[in-house]
Formats: C-alpha cells, structure tokens, sequence
C-alpha cells in the first residue's frame, strides 16, 4: 500500500540530517531520523487543520486522550487513566524534567552505557551526579548480547534518592529487555526506593517478531507508582519535526512535581504535533506495520552486509532502527571519521558512552542503503 523505497530529495530542505553534509557527497545514516514520507493518514489530518485556518494556543483534546489511552490497551494490555497523561513538546524535554522532579542537587542518577546521549548530559544539566553502570557484553553465535550488571547497580547507588533512567527497548544496542529483565530491575528499585524513568519512545518498533514490548510501569502497581513512562510518535511515524510527546504518570504526587518543574519554562506541545499525535495512533496501524517489514529487510542487510566481514561486528538489533556496529577489531583508530571519509555519515559511538563504535540508521530507501553499505565495505576492503 505504501512505498518506502521512493527516494525523497532532502538535501536541499531544512533537515538537519542531510544539511550537516550539505555539497558532499557524504550519505547521511546518523540521526534517528527517518527518510520515509510519513503515513497518509498523518499528512492528511494535518492538511485538515491546516485549512482551519486559526492556529491559537492548543491543549490536548479529548480524543486525543482516549486515542492514547485506548492504544496502551491495545498494544501492551496496560490500562492508563487519563489523567496521567503529561503533554511535552519533546521526548528530551522529558527526559530534563524527569531528572529535576525526582531528586535533587547531590542525588545519583544512574543509566546504563552505551546509550542515547541526553541520558548522560540531562542529569549533569540537572547539578546531579551521573553514574553509569556498563552494560555487560558478550559474543553469542546469533551476535552481541547485551544485558543489564544488575550487581554493579546495586553496588554503584548512592546516597539520597536514587533515580534510574531506563532506555526501553535500548538505543543503541537495539535489546527489547525481557519481562524477566525488567522484573529483576524492578525488585531494585522496589528494594532501593529508587524512582525510574523509563524512555519507551522505540516502543512501537519492534522488530523480532516472536518479542513483545512490556512497558516497565505495566509490571505491577507498584510500579506504576515510582515511574515516570516516555513516549512519542516521533520514531514510529518519523513525525520529530512537529514537536510533540508525552510522559504517563501513575503517582499523583510525582506528577505534580513533573509538572510544577514545567512551569514557566516547558512550552506549550506544537499544534500540529498533537494532530499527527492522534492521527498516528489512530489511524497509523497499517502504515507501521509495512513500516515494520521493510525495516527487518534493511536490518538483515546490514547484518549480512558488515557483521563479520574485515573484522566488523554488528549487534543485531531487535527493535529500533539502528545498527550498532563495533568497529574495534578492525584496528581503525577512530571509525567515525573513516567511514565519513568514504561518504557514509555515521553517529560516533563516543557520543554514546564507548569508543570504537558507530550507529548506522537503517531507516531509509533501499537503494540509499545499499549505496552506503557497498561504501563501507569497500572502505575497510581497501585500508
């Protein structure tokens, strides 16, 4: 029904994707930003209020709000009220407030690394103490796997009220954390009184058929009382540019916290970013679902591509669109700026906490990620 190999020039458009490698003849696969139109059903919605007319100050409607509470049911079998729901122009938006609500000036925030970059730089922004707890590595026959150090979590807590910002499915390494995972994250925290923020903004994408997503504040009430849920259509319906996300709130004291940090400095959500909100979880369902397909496509031709040819690893991702690729047995001292020079525009893998690595996105037409791949592998053929 939709076509996500049509080849959409944004070079010359505002995209900061492609504008950072404006005159070069440099493939940009580096931020988490697709190259696909987005679904009809979103365009048209916009186009609708479009010729409304009147563009005033917006607040969520109603059935934007039962959209979103509906879609948790439907999806994860997580039922919400409605008024847990916190609009926010931006999922990092989010991720800020998050950090200021839930504990003060010499309070420990802990995440795991590798991972998103504003996990690392939201707490230090906050005058909190960051503390990053390495996830564990280790090479499987079916590639990378990548799991929580459940004792070295325990053993980095500090003093104070700790908080936990939880990357759910993982950016970069692409895991979709099991029930069994999530449960052993939860007795710590339940255990350590520690208040998590759980990032779920990959939710919709998961790529492994035979996996589900179990949203961390759906494990039990109990949890649902301690954490602060991220969410946004942005990535699913590649819609970053209109602005609009959303927390889910069970606890009503830590709500008002969330919200009385807002105050006076969180603008209000985009207009037309709530219109693409509700029309994405709506009416998106089909789009997302060949989205989903030609998505396991990309990501097995990354994987059949690079994983194990001149020394490359490639982490098979299980949701997301990204690849994370390790790059140190290649002996290539800084890879980001090798595969730069062979025209392919990676993220560097210091940004997200580990040297050696780069993230390719694989959310783009099949003849723009060939043409990378092929650059890739002749590079590293070639040194």
């Amino acid at each position: 029904m939709f076509d996500f190999d049509k080849v959409v020039d944004r070079s010359q458009s505002d995209s900061n994707k492609w504008r950072k490698y404006a005159g070069k003849d440099v493939l940009p696969l580096w931020v988490a930003d697709m190259d696909f139109p987005s679904p009809p059903a979103i365009i048209d919605a916009l186009r609708e209020r479009l010729e409304h007319g009147v563009f005033g100050y917006p607040e969520a409607t109603p059935e934007l709000v039962m959209t979103l509470v509906n879609a948790m049911v439907r999806e994860y079998n997580w039922q919400i009220s409605p008024e847990w729901l916190v609009p926010l122009p931006g999922l990092v938006v989010g991720l800020n407030v998050a950090c200021r609500a839930t504990g003060g000036a010499h309070d420990p925030v802990l995440t795991a690394t590798p991972v998103y970059p504003p996990f690392m730089s939201a707490p230090v922004l906050s005058q909190r103490p960051l503390v990053r707890v390495p996830l564990l590595e280790a090479d499987r026959a079916d590639g990378t796997h990548w799991a929580w150090d459940i004792d070295r979590l325990v053993s980095s807590l500090g003093p104070g009220q700790n908080t936990l910002m939880l990357c759910h499915p993982h950016n970069p390494v692409g895991r979709v954390w099991r029930t069994e995972e999530l449960q052993q994250l939860a007795a710590v925290a339940e255990r350590h009184d520690l208040t998590v923020v759980s990032d779920e903004i990959h939710c919709d994408l998961i790529l492994d058929k035979e996996l589900k997503h179990v949203p961390f504040a759906a494990l039990s009430p109990a949890m649902a009382q301690r954490t602060i849920t991220l969410m946004a259509p942005s990535k699913t319906w590649n819609v970053p540019g209109l602005g609009a996300s959303f927390a889910i709130i069970a606890n009503p004291e830590l709500r008002k916290r969330f919200t009385d940090v807002m105050r006076g400095i969180v603008p209000h959500t985009n207009l037309f970013g709530y219109v693409a909100c509700e029309a994405a979880y709506r009416d998106g369902g089909p789009w997302r679902a060949e989205l989903l397909d030609v998505l396991r496509r990309n990501r097995d031709l990354v994987m059949s591509e690079l994983d194990g040819f001149e020394g490359v690893r490639v982490t098979r991702p299980e949701a997301t669109y990204l690849a994370w690729i390790d790059c140190r047995a290649t002996g290539i001292d800084n890879p980001f700026q090798f595969f730069e020079a062979a025209g392919v525009g990676l993220s560097d893998g210091v940004d997200f906490g580990l040297r050696g690595f780069v993230r390719l996105n694989f959310g783009c037409p099949l003849s723009t990620l060939q043409e990378a791949l092929k650059r890739m592998r002749k590079a590293l053929s070639e040194r």
